[in-house]
């Protein structure tokens, strides 16, 4: 089984990459599924339900998000009402929407898609490190196929909890930081990690915002309006190759598409 996963889509620069190179990453890597996160979807920060059907509509199975998950109010539609996006798990009992899903095609075993939130430098939410294991044995009912997005800020987090999840799940990536690693790795158990799969959208600025106004604001300490930068538009992300009957990862390879130019 081949997975693409996605690093965080920033803005209408990176949903424009992701409609526009998919078709070509999907025949190069004969892809059975699409995963990506979709939390700055929207003018760079949240997600719609528009911004979540515009990924869809481009092939994208199953969008993941995390700490801008509230930061538009529409998302509550998609938590209550779409089967294929999902929060971190580690939100607590009672918060709308689920920390994990599986998605299925026809002649293709099930994708299990789960997500976790990290604590260090961000909010409190569960231990990842307790919830990570108990999510992962709900998911591999399903399926022995089982990502896993940690969208968390430390390193050290991330690594620490692909070691911890080793032969748990297929895979444990990172996101959040919006910088590509080069560490990616098989673990002894089968685990194929990467700590940040990077982000999709326009590089020519910090973090897929516009250089000028960040750098103002660490200038003059004042507020700053964000744009979402335009140029040099990448897809970021990674591709596995999973054992369908055990679920071992067998290959990981990071992937960085630049979108030619218009």
């Amino acid at each position: 089984m081949n997975v693409l996963f996605i690093g965080d889509v920033v803005g209408e620069p990176g949903r424009r990459a992701v409609r526009e190179l998919l078709p070509m990453l999907r025949e190069r890597h004969a892809l059975d599924y699409v995963v990506a996160n979709g939390e700055n979807s929207a003018g760079g920060a949240g997600i719609t339900p528009g911004t979540a059907r515009e990924l869809f509509e481009s092939g994208v199975d199953v969008l993941t998000s995390g700490d801008h998950l509230w930061d538009q109010k529409e998302v509550i539609e998609l938590l209550e009402s779409e089967s294929r996006f999902v929060r971190p798990a580690n939100y607590p009992v009672g918060v709308a929407g689920r920390g994990w899903t599986s998605v299925s095609k026809s002649g293709v075993p099930p994708l299990a898609v789960m997500n976790l939130q990290g604590r260090t430098f961000m909010a409190a939410l569960e231990n990842p490190f307790t919830a990570g294991p108990r999510v992962a044995a709900e998911a591999r009912t399903v399926t022995p196929c089982v990502l896993l997005d940690f969208h968390a800020e430390a390193t050290s987090e991330k690594i620490a909890l692909s070691w911890h999840l080793d032969g748990q799940v297929s895979a444990v990536i990172g996101t959040h930081t919006h910088v590509q690693t080069a560490d990616e790795r098989i673990l002894p158990g089968g685990t194929a990690c990467l700590t940040d799969a990077g982000f999709t959208g326009g590089h020519d600025g910090v973090l897929g915002r516009e250089w000028r106004p960040v750098v103002n604001r660490f200038l003059t300490l004042t507020p700053q309006k964000f744009g979402v930068c335009t140029s040099r538009v990448l897809l970021h992300g990674c591709v596995l190759n999973l054992d369908e009957r055990t679920g071992n990862a067998r290959g990981i390879e990071r992937v960085a598409e630049p979108l030619p130019a218009a």
